[in-house]
């Protein structure tokens, strides 16, 4: 009887108590658990720090597009001014604003802003240009073409501050209304 029962208590005690190969696999799914966890951290702080720096990134050009768009005002003004100095006959007088005229678009220049090239006969595209008017085409071949360009676009990088403004040639076909009271 005795025999039996230490034997009894031999398996019980096996049962219960880990074995080593339990214990090393325990060890090893507590382990790629951790591995698991940090690995998503990590990859969270990556994406969390590539975010970062785009919001910041967005901002600087955001905050810059703010001020450029408050100076277009100021180039339309000056743009003006230059085509009246050049009227006049006084040389140092439209060297001196030119001086003036062509630090100030450089400096605006070096910031990412730049005109949007529109030409009298391009394609009116509504996706580029602005259209604030149309007048009659003399020539069928003008029609939904630019005749008149009115204020300057400008595009900050990619993005356009403001859009060209321009007249387009049409072709209109006058009808007889007739009004009947």
């Amino acid at each position: 009887n005795r025999s039996i029962m230490a034997t009894n208590k031999k398996k019980s005690t096996k049962s219960k108590s880990p074995t080593l190969k339990d214990q090393i696999k325990s060890l090893n799914d507590n382990l790629n658990d951790e591995k698991d966890k940090f690995l998503r951290l990590f990859a969270e702080f990556e994406n969390f720090r590539k975010r970062t720096a785009k919001e910041r990134l967005d901002l600087f050009k955001t905050a810059s597009s703010e001020l450029m768009t408050a100076l277009l005002p100021i180039t339309d003004d000056m743009d003006r001014a230059l085509n009246e100095f050049k009227k006049s006959e006084n040389d140092d007088l439209i060297k001196g604003f030119e001086l003036i005229y062509n630090k100030f678009h450089d400096i605006l220049k070096s910031n990412g802003l730049s005109v949007i090239e529109v030409k009298i006969g391009d394609v009116f595209d509504s996706e580029k240009h602005e259209a604030i008017t149309q007048i009659k085409a003399t020539d069928k071949k003008m029609v939904g073409k630019i005749v008149d360009v009115v204020e300057t676009g400008y595009l900050l990088g990619e993005k356009i501050l403001r859009y060209p403004k321009v007249v387009v040639a049409n072709w209109f076909k006058w009808k007889k209304i007739i009004i009947r009271y």
